[in-house]
């Protein structure tokens, strides 16, 4: 169990492994393109955040392949459930990218959410672990229907100590729900190592306790996600159930903006990881197989910024709501005169918004 599936050497010490099966040059570049997204994605939401004009961000510089090459194995049909790393998970799937930055920004409601039905996406989940159950009651039910689709669901080392970790890997164990559990660990839940965590070598070793099988990737390399996670999918999808992969890595970045990771660890191993963050390496590993080029490559980071500009624009065009939308989804009829009267002692124009 302590074996980890790598695809992408580092074009030195490590050797490549066999390409995938079944990735086109094309689908390839798609990663790519995705991971570049993602990246550009986190890279302008800490500067947003910097500047004021987002709040409290958690950064997931350095796990893009965990995001990318997962849902690349997904159907449209399956179901994804993030946990607050992967926040932007969902403009992989269409979302435009103001909607996580609203999210962060705020705004919510019909400004900053969006319908998870439109997008199999679930909201995203900022408690530890609770959006594992609800994965494994989504795959259960389309179990009983007959449909033939999965849950993928992300979490961190931390969530493995919570009960809601184990419990949902009990419920999808025995009743075979087509769940694919996906941990990603990253060595440190805010300031606790993950060996405060647990006494096990592996996180992946946990599975044996529930009956179910499991796999150790290399979370920096995005075709091992994708190849173990594609697997799970197929497996999971013809009644085989659930399945638990573990993405070794590490979080090269802070918790969040609000952290300072100095204060806990010692820096100097998060730059050694740092060589194989997987943006550089996947772009190396697509040189060497002769699949990316300069222009290529300039061309999915020009496309990735263009996005992102948009976004920006697109998020600081929605007026702020006023503190009325704290009320007005809460009740299916009339507001209780309490809080309305209460309203009504603020001016109008700022009750509305848009200040």
């Amino acid at each position: 169990m302590t074996d980890i599936l790598a695809i992408i050497g580092d074009g030195d010490e490590i050797p490549d492994g066999p390409r995938p099966q079944g990735l086109s040059d094309k689908a390839l570049l798609r990663i790519f393109s995705w991971l570049v997204l993602l990246r550009t994605f986190d890279e302008r939401a800490v500067a947003l955040q910097r500047q004021g004009r987002i709040g409290t961000y958690p950064m997931f510089w350095g796990e893009e392949a965990t995001q990318a090459g997962p849902l690349f194995a997904c159907d449209e049909s399956d179901w994804l459930w993030p946990s607050y790393r992967q926040s932007a998970i969902g403009i992989l799937r269409g979302l435009p990218a103001s909607t996580p930055l609203l999210y962060r920004r705020g705004i919510g409601g019909a400004h900053g959410f969006w319908n998870p039905r439109t997008y199999r996406v679930a909201p995203i989940c900022i408690p530890i672990g609770t959006h594992l159950p609800h994965a494994v009651g989504l795959a259960w039910a389309a179990r009983m229907r007959g449909e033939s689709l999965a849950s993928l669901v992300w979490f961190g080392d931390g969530a493995t100590s919570e009960g809601d970790f184990h419990e949902a890997m009990n419920f999808a164990a025995v009743f075979k729900a087509p769940v694919i559990f996906f941990c990603v660990n990253n060595q440190w839940a805010i300031s606790t190592p993950v060996s405060r965590q647990t006494a096990t070598e592996t996180i992946a070793e946990k599975a044996v306790a529930y009956g179910m099988p499991a796999v150790r990737v290399d979370g920096f390399d995005p075709l091992a996600c994708w190849s173990a996670t594609r697997q799970a999918l197929d497996r999971a999808r013809t009644g085989g159930g659930p399945f638990l992969i573990e993405a070794y890595c590490y979080r090269l970045a802070p918790h969040g903006t609000a952290d300072d990771p100095s204060r806990y660890r010692d820096e100097a191993e998060a730059r050694r990881w740092r060589a194989l963050e997987p943006v550089g390496r996947t772009a190396a590993y697509l040189r060497r197989l002769g699949v990316l080029d300069d222009e290529r490559e300039e061309a999915a980071r020009l496309e990735a910024s263009e996005i992102m500009a948009r976004a920006v624009e697109d998020m600081e065009a929605v007026e702020r709501p006023g503190p009325a939308i704290l009320f007005e989804p809460v009740y299916g009829s009339a507001m209780p005169w309490t809080l309305s009267e209460g309203l009504s002692s603020f001016p109008a124009e700022w009750v509305a918004g848009g200040a």
